[in-house]
């Protein structure tokens, strides 16, 4: 059992027990970055040492708007071992929601990644007025670069960081993170070291990354999901490299050869695709092969119980097929952690069967996050399932169906908004996730949909979207899909039609001269996705079943505001937006 009780103590732990030259790593104008241990602890104490400097004090509050890189490392633990409290911050929020989250918090300074990023919060600075400053991690004309405060730092104030950092407890906050949500302005939770820490200290205990380890990181440091993985590979002296962007991650991945990484379902679906694509593109004997191997993963046991000769199959798929999968992921992979949203079975069953462990888990920023998880031993996962409770975790679910929760991971509460608070924990202190599950072999977790999102038919039905919506994004003509039928007579949905996928079908069925919009409009494709939908509709209830759907005319995406920075569905923006289709559908 570890013996950290703060986030600021996971780096003299680390420099302790296991200090390495590769403690944090990224890339800069083409060459990779490593920063050692002690090297990151001399920059964030030089850091603190340069705010305290500036008269920054305990409790002052700063916002961090970045992608995935060591500076982040060093502002946050820098803030931390001072004193401050971090507000992280989307870099797709809207300006409007900048301004709500600075006010709200009483930001005083902005740390920015970029220089898109700094004109845009300068913009917002006027109407905040607690804002003092803004500082930039690239060098943008103009801007403070960050490294500034570095050089303020004076030795002279290291008695006073010492006693600040002596007077930090445990429960103390340590940041308030505004959760995007589906619907409504952002809410700020209030997570206390404690909380932090507990998660960190349960997942010593059921994932096993050590010392030994390199991981890979491209989820947004600025969700907890991936802000929690970040000091738990800290503490168990694992490798840390940030990933240059989404777009270069598969160069990252050969240059890396991570064994293990936390990502969410749209990405993994995304992966997938790709690697089908290959896979269609094969002919004769490969093809087929390819075909059979794929089939045979999509059969593996959910809980690893496969028979004698499925095991011989698949040793000989993994050698012929799967093999190569995990060679275009760096060829050392371990495992794959999947959160923030629920996962198709499917992948998490054929990766697994592929010899690529998918394990998925469940939480909420306000569980700092992890509630639930899948264990990588063979017995202690369900596929299918987000997996059994984490130590110091209960969770029960009501009469109703909703999941609840206790452990000391739990949050201190909505910043500014105690009435909100007191609504979501019951008199016995359970808090109401606001999510519907089901218990799976007395032991594993099942997430069945958002409480939220379940609605009435005007018959009086109650339909669950998001099983609805997995099992309709397994066919490859769709993208997204949202289902709606709120107080009307029947189910029925708005699809996204997966339009690279159609475009290259269409193209080897001859149909090379005609745009996608044009191939949409088609008997062929609208009978082929109409296909996909039947065959999916077999798996529900029929007042479940879709009834009628349109295709969008746009894709969804974050920077559209149909979906949150992890990639669900916002779906009252949705509603709104395609208002006029969705009337078309239940006018006809």
């Amino acid at each position: 059992m570890i013996v950290i009780k703060r986030l600021i103590d996971i780096l003299p732990y680390q420099i302790e027990n296991f200090s390495r030259l590769d403690a944090i790593c990224d890339k800069k104008e083409g060459n990779w970055q490593k920063f050692s241990s002690v090297k990151v602890k001399e920059i964030t104490d030089n850091f603190s040492l340069g705010m305290l400097n500036l008269g920054y004090k305990l409790g002052d509050k700063f916002a961090i708007i970045s992608n995935n890189r060591s500076e982040w490392n060093f502002v946050d633990l820098g803030i931390l071992q001072m004193g401050g409290i971090d507000v992280p911050v989307y870099p797709t929020m809207s300006e409007n929601e900048y301004a709500y989250i600075f006010n709200d918090a009483q930001v005083k300074l902005v740390f920015v990644s970029d220089k898109e990023l700094y004109e845009k919060v300068k913009r917002v600075i006027p109407k905040v007025k607690s804002v003092v400053d803004v500082y930039t991690f690239d060098n943008v004309v103009g801007a403070k670069h960050w490294s500034e405060i570095l050089s303020y730092a004076d030795k002279s104030f290291e008695d006073k960081l010492k006693l600040i950092e002596g007077t930090i407890k445990p429960d103390d906050l340590a940041t308030i993170i505004y959760t995007s949500g589906t619907t409504g302005i952002p809410k700020g939770v209030m997570l206390t070291h404690h909380n932090i820490i507990s998660d960190v200290t349960s997942l010593h205990q059921i994932i096993p990354i050590n010392i030994k380890h390199r991981l890979i990181s491209f989820l947004p440091i600025c969700h907890i999901f991936e802000r929690t993985a970040i000091y738990f590979y800290l503490s168990v002296g694992g490798a840390i490299y940030y990933a240059e962007s989404i777009d270069k991650i598969v160069e990252n991945f050969q240059e890396v050869k991570p064994n293990y990484f936390t990502t969410v379902p749209r990405l993994l679906e995304k992966v997938y695709e790709r690697i089908m694509e290959k896979g269609r593109s094969l002919t004769g004997l490969k093809k087929a092969i390819f075909g059979w191997a794929v089939n045979l993963a999509n059969h593996y046991d959910p809980q690893g119980k496969n028979n004698f000769f499925y095991n011989l199959r698949i040793k000989v798929a993994r050698e012929l097929v799967f093999s190569k999968w995990q060679a275009a992921l760096g060829g050392e992979l371990k495992g794959i952690i999947s959160g923030a949203a629920t996962l198709q079975p499917r992948l998490a069953r054929i990766f697994t069967g592929a010899g690529i462990p998918v394990r998925e888990g469940y939480g909420l920023t306000e569980t700092s996050p992890v509630l639930t998880c899948n264990r990588f031993e063979e017995g202690s996962y369900y596929l299918g399932t987000v997996g059994m409770p984490i130590p110091g975790v209960e969770i029960k679910i009501d009469d109703g169906g909703e999941i609840l929760a206790k452990g000391e991971n739990i949050f201190k509460g909505y910043y500014n908004k105690p009435e909100v608070t007191e609504k979501v924990f019951d008199k016995d202190g359970w808090f109401h996730t606001g999510d519907i599950g089901e218990m799976i072999d007395g032991k594993f977790l099942k997430v069945t949909d958002r409480l939220k999102e379940v609605f009435k038919t005007s018959g009086g039905k109650f339909v669950a979207p998001m099983p609805i919506e997995n099992k309709m994004k397994e066919s490859w003509f769709i993208k997204n899909i949202m289902v709606i039928g709120e107080n009307r007579k029947f189910t029925a949905a708005l699809i996204v039609p997966d339009t690279v996928f159609i475009f290259n079908w269409m193209r080897k069925k001859g149909f090379e001269n005609m745009t996608v919009d044009d191939m949409l409009k088609t008997d062929l494709v609208k009978n082929r996705i109409e296909k996909d939908v039947q065959k999916y509709n077999k798996k529900f209830s029929h007042i479940e079943q879709i009834k009628k759907y349109e295709f969008t005319p746009n894709d969804w995406t974050v920077e559209t505001g149909e979906l949150t920075p992890t990639l669900k569905l916002k779906r009252k923006i949705i509603l709104e937006k395609y208002k006029d289709l969705i009337e078309k559908i239940y006018s006809e």
